[in-house]
């Protein structure tokens, strides 16, 4: 579905009317994003970037992002609660007077899932990790409705690839929910013409060999759905197959 949906140079892909496009990134970070930034960045878009940390390596990041970007803005908001992340998404929202894309960046490393046996303790991970992108996705999808602006949220999880079936199982857990809250907020803001689509990880322990396979082909799924093709897509997951293994 992926290369249908997209053709098939993907790398190659410039959108002419992305030109200036106003997109937020969030959980960007030296290893995991710099591709989709890039992308946006080339089309000399304006960026609001959101990283957890501040550091030297960030910086550099923000510097090359800045050479082709029109605009770039950094916000290093911790957001580990409800109210936190949604002040960050209220200020985020309202940075370039309004947004077109949002991007969030949900990776979750081995070291989120060890220790996790318990369902409540899978629950407990999928509810923090979720929490910034809900609030995010609500709040700048409220003010798309009020500007009466069309726009897109993609919402981007990436994992290692499952070795065993316990890993497996809660690869499912944690795609269930992503599915489940792209579902509801697609239907929630479609008649506005706001887009919610997502990226998951996939539950099997064998690569179908129709998913994305790195943050290349991420960077361009997000292009396209961005651009004049892609907006007929909405509520739609896509397999993010050992991308965490290979780099967010």
């Amino acid at each position: 579905m992926l290369m249908t949906v997209m053709g098939r140079n993907p790398s190659a892909s410039y959108y002419g009317e992305l030109a200036g496009v106003r997109v937020l990134i969030t959980g960007l970070s030296p290893l995991c994003g710099v591709d989709v930034a890039r992308k946006f960045a080339d089309h000399h878009g304006r960026l609001v970037v959101h990283a957890t940390a501040a550091s030297p390596e960030l910086d550099a990041v923000t510097t090359m992002l800045a050479e082709t970007a029109s605009e770039v803005k950094l916000f290093t908001d911790a957001c580990r609660d409800s109210e936190s992340s949604i002040r960050f998404a209220k200020a985020a929202a309202q940075a370039f007077g309004g947004l077109d894309v949002v991007i969030n960046l949900i990776p979750i490393g081995a070291c989120d899932i060890a220790g996790r046996a318990s369902v409540s303790d899978v629950e407990d991970l999928v509810s923090e990790k979720l929490m910034l992108p809900v609030h995010v996705t609500r709040i700048v999808a409220n003010r798309m409705r009020l500007t009466l602006n069309e726009g897109l949220v993609l919402n981007v999880v990436t994992m290692p690839a499952p070795r065993t079936a316990a890993e497996a199982a809660l690869a499912g857990v944690v795609r269930s929910a992503l599915a489940a809250v792209t579902r509801g907020e697609a239907e929630r803001w479609a008649p506005q013409g706001i887009r919610v689509n997502a990226v998951g990880p996939s539950a099997t322990l064998q690569d179908s060999g129709a998913n994305l396979a790195n943050e290349t082909d991420i960077a361009a799924l997000a292009l396209y759905l961005a651009s004049r093709p892609g907006r007929t897509l909405t509520g739609q997951l896509f397999d993010a197959a050992g991308v965490a293994r290979r780099g967010c």
